[in-house]
């Protein structure tokens, strides 16, 4: 499900299960982040599938990129894994206006 920041980012405060997942690259990430997100690179595709297959299901994931296409993918694939809550951040780091890292 595609969400704009500001219903993105409430949802996610106001969740107890809730876990955010970079799915840029390394090097992306280490230039910025929102805090206490996983970095799992989409780019690295079986070993992204690998990575997430790990996670907890039963847990609701807000997922972003630079741009919000990446995510979107990634949203897709986790869909397909079996996730059932998956949230994609609209328009991605480029336009984050939250905290960051």
């Amino acid at each position: 499900m595609n969400l704009e920041q500001k219903e993105w980012w409430s949802q996610f405060l106001n969740d107890e299960h809730g876990i955010i997942i970079d799915v840029r690259t390394e090097d992306e990430f280490e230039s910025g982040k929102i805090p206490g997100s996983l970095n799992i690179d989409i780019y690295k595709g079986q070993g992204f599938i690998y990575r997430v297959e790990e996670l907890d299901k039963s847990k609701n994931f807000y997922v972003y990129c630079a741009a919000g296409v990446r995510s979107a993918n990634a949203c897709g694939v986790m869909q397909q894994l079996g996730f059932e809550n998956v949230f994609n951040l609209v328009g991605g780091f480029s336009n984050w206006d939250g905290p960051t890292d």
